[in-house]
């Protein structure tokens, strides 16, 4: 499939893409980011027989995340640039390789180090993938297909958040959770195949370099915009990393309640995709600070009720879908502030991201082991809180754009 001529007046040309749709190409981007979700939040619903298993503390194992989010951080702020002179299939086929070892590696973990450094790789792997999939499809449809392309990749990230944690709860219980890390092996492989089946040649374009995101970061909003998401996510992770060890300790939910409970949160976020799409129409400011405020009261409120199963199950499933619409929000922020650098915006919203998860992670991790899951689930509602004020005084967005005949 040709690409598209760059006018010599635009370095980088990221909306121009060939005609026809490269729908299958998409899909196959899509299980892309499924099979990557899915192995980056597979801990959060193995954590215990992980921890168990390797001998080490939940807030050990919590770390993992952790490794993967920092090295997920470091790796979207390079891969445009280290990336530059490659043909653009070969580097998200290169991702997906690093997925599969990943997996594998860390299903035939011996010890904790061997695990950390299977996270490390996943976390290569799913910050150079996400940071590049979004611009990637700019290319593969025309300009008019792109929301719907986009809509279409999303869809992985809201359907391993549905399967990976309650799935991954149950299989872990049945077939052991080094077995599940070897089915989101396979997972890759799948996402492998149908990429190099269906991936177009794209030769690198423009001479993305690390002044870019400095010059990108520098722009009206964006600091304040990318300090304001770092403390959602990291509320938000905060509590999901250690929400089997609240449901289990506190509530006192068995293992089949724990992925029952589990999957009513990952279609409440699948719903709340779509919940979120709609707010953003009527306010994006509005919809950027409600989320955050309803996830923090739901926390706050687990702990209130003592962790009571019904209410709890109840609040879970109202903060998956709140947060089901933050990364809608916070991805049509990033292209009405920078539109003409999605690519580096993009690059910067993953590293917030990837720098929250690690933070949440962690910091949560210490908290868990002083002050168990309550403590956990105390300061995380309340940080939620404070980001909803924070947003709602501070945060300014950009116009909506004039709709394209």
């Amino acid at each position: 499939m040709s690409e598209a001529q760059s006018r010599p007046d635009q370095a980088v040309d990221q909306t121009t893409a060939p005609a026809p749709a490269a729908w299958a190409a998409v899909i196959s981007m899509t299980l892309g980011v499924f099979g990557l979700v899915t192995a980056e939040f597979l801990p959060v619903s193995l954590l215990t027989p992980m921890a168990d298993d390797l001998r080490i503390t939940e807030g050990m194992a919590g770390q993992a995340m952790s490794a993967t989010a920092v090295m997920a951080l470091i790796t979207s702020l390079l891969t445009a640039t280290v990336t530059r002179k490659i043909d653009r299939r070969y580097v998200l086929l290169g991702f997906s390789v690093l997925l599969i070892a990943a997996n594998i590696m860390i299903a035939q973990a011996p010890n904790y180090a061997i695990l950390l450094a299977g996270r490390v790789l996943l976390g290569v792997a799913l910050g150079g993938f996400w940071t590049m999939s979004a611009a990637i499809i700019m290319r593969l449809v025309p300009e008019k297909n792109v929301p719907r392309a986009l809509a279409i990749l999303f869809s992985g990230v809201s359907a391993a958040t549905v399967f990976a944690a309650p799935l991954g709860s149950y299989l872990g219980d049945v077939i052991g959770w080094r077995n599940v890390f070897m089915l989101a092996s396979l997972l890759g492989v799948l996402a492998l195949v149908v990429q190099f089946a269906t991936l177009p040649k794209m030769p690198p374009r423009g001479r993305a370099t690390l002044r870019t995101l400095i010059e990108v970061i520098n722009r009206p909003r964006m600091k304040f915009g990318l300090f304001s998401l770092v403390l959602i996510i990291t509320g938000h992770f905060a509590l999901f990393t250690y929400v089997r060890p609240f449901l289990e300790n506190v509530s006192g939910v068995t293992t089949a309640g724990v992925s029952g409970i589990l999957l009513g949160f990952g279609v409440a976020n699948f719903i709340g995709t779509y919940v979120g799409g709609a707010l953003i129409a009527r306010s994006l400011r509005m919809t950027i600070a409600l989320m955050p405020m309803i996830m923090g009261l739901a926390g706050v409120g687990m702990v209130a009720i003592d962790g009571a199963v019904a209410p709890t199950t109840v609040l879970v499933a109202i903060w998956g879908m709140a947060f089901g619409g933050v990364p809608v929000a916070w991805s049509t922020w990033i292209t009405r502030t920078v539109p003409d650098e999605a690519e580096s915006g993009g690059g910067l919203l993953v590293a917030g991201f990837q720098l929250a998860i690690a933070t949440g992670a962690a910091v949560g991790g210490l908290v868990f082991d002083t002050s168990g899951a309550l403590g956990v689930f105390t300061i995380a509602g309340f940080l939620l809180l404070a980001a909803s004020i924070i947003v709602t005084l501070g945060l300014r967005t950009a116009p909506v754009p004039a709709e394209q005949g």
